[in-house]
């Protein structure tokens, strides 16, 4: 294919951590270039940020609506192929269904949607169209990730009996929505947010690294969700008991008020022969524990990686390959999809390793058992 994938975005204006993030992944492997965006609700605002990006001015819109609408309408040749999304969740839905329907793919952050509803209307919007939609589970993009999932399906460790996943962060452990922190100021409110606050944040990132990883779906949980920030109107805090659908246990606890914790995500996972250790602040290094032998570290880019890893390695051993790396894979194996799909061609299985629409709907039925169980006397939920 002679040409880069063509991007627009919506959200991620000025002053917004996330939309930065996404424009480096995105712009990393030299497979995708920025063409247009609806950066803010306020038209100004999103003018300005088309400005600092260098954009036409006829190609920074005022609203996702007036993009796709927009964007719809130029020649083939120069209309974008695919929509970011990285607005706060309660705007997901709709720039999202709009893309799919007007014929772009999609990428969307994390949780999929605002409430559950949807969700499901926007899976049956996605699986009725020949469109791609991935989902920024960034974690899922990181070399050691990979090799995980690869040893556990290729029976490394024999029967899966138990998972412990942990997500602890600290920054919310004061009332830091009351100031004019942004990054605050929606993840706690309601009307952005959904019914969740650290569990459809953090909590869902948990859940899906143990289901990418194990290829196992969570069957029940048992939780227990707090509240422990006086004034604060969503969750931040959560202890979860998780059973799988092949018998293994599992515990899952997520935190945005475990004070003095950055993103310490981890995640260990034991069956009959042995165990492996992952943690995202120490991503390039993969801890094998076995029953009968010494400890094994695996590193990125070292001797004996399986070649799902190496696909998504993109330095020498050695070197720190974290975070925006992970974003990248994710962003370059959506490109490398629509490519195949563009010229009509078969992609490589490497290359569609990527959450999709099917993951965004468990997280967010994940998210919605966890506070039915929070709330409830019976505990146990089917999930």
């Amino acid at each position: 294919m002679s040409r880069k994938i063509r991007m627009g975005m919506v959200g991620g204006g000025q002053g917004a951590f996330i939309g930065a993030v996404h424009r480096l992944a995105a712009l990393m492997d030299g497979q995708i270039e920025l063409v247009c965006g609806a950066f803010s609700s306020d038209p100004e605002k999103s003018k300005v940020s088309g400005d600092d990006l260098f954009l036409p001015s006829d190609r920074v819109y005022d609203s996702f609506e007036q993009m796709i609408t927009s964007e719809k309408k130029l020649p083939a040749d120069r209309r974008m192929d695919l929509v970011s999304i990285v607005t706060p969740n309660h705007v997901h839905f709709k720039p999202a269904a709009m893309a799919i329907q007007n014929g772009f793919h999609v990428i969307c952050d994390k949780p999929l949607c605002y409430n559950l509803e949807e969700a499901y209307e926007l899976n049956n919007l996605v699986n009725h169209s020949d469109r791609i939609f991935a989902l920024t589970h960034n974690y899922t993009g990181y070399p050691m990730v990979k090799q995980a999932k690869q040893m556990v399906h290729r029976g490394d460790l024999g029967i899966i009996k138990k998972i412990v996943v942990e997500y602890p962060q600290g920054w919310l452990s004061t009332l830091l929505e009351a100031s004019d922190q942004k990054q605050a100021a929606w993840r706690t409110d309601p009307s952005k947010s959904g019914i969740a606050g650290a569990m459809g944040d953090i909590g869902t990132h948990a859940e899906n690294l143990a289901e990418y990883i194990t290829g196992l779906k969570i069957s029940e949980l048992c939780a227990d969700i707090s509240t422990l920030v006086d004034g604060r109107k969503l969750d931040d805090d959560g202890n979860v008991l998780l059973r799988f659908e092949n018998g293994a246990r599992g515990i899952l606890y997520a935190s945005q008020i475990s004070a003095g914790e950055e993103n310490n995500l981890r995640i260990r996972i034991y069956g009959e022969k042995g165990g492996l250790e992952w943690a995202q602040m120490e991503p390039n290094t993969l801890v094998v524990r076995w029953a009968d032998r010494p400890v094994e570290l695996l590193r990125t880019g070292g001797i004996g990686i399986c070649k799902e890893a190496t696909a998504h390695t993109r330095i020498p051993a050695g070197h720190p390959e974290g975070y925006l790396e992970a974003f990248a894979n994710i962003y370059r194996n959506v490109a490398k999809c629509i490519q195949a799909q563009i010229i009509g061609v078969q992609v490589d299985p490497l290359y569609k390793d990527f959450p999709d629409i099917a993951d965004g709907v468990r997280g967010m039925e994940f998210i919605y058992k966890v506070i039915e169980s929070g709330k409830s006397e019976q505990k146990w939920i089917k999930l």
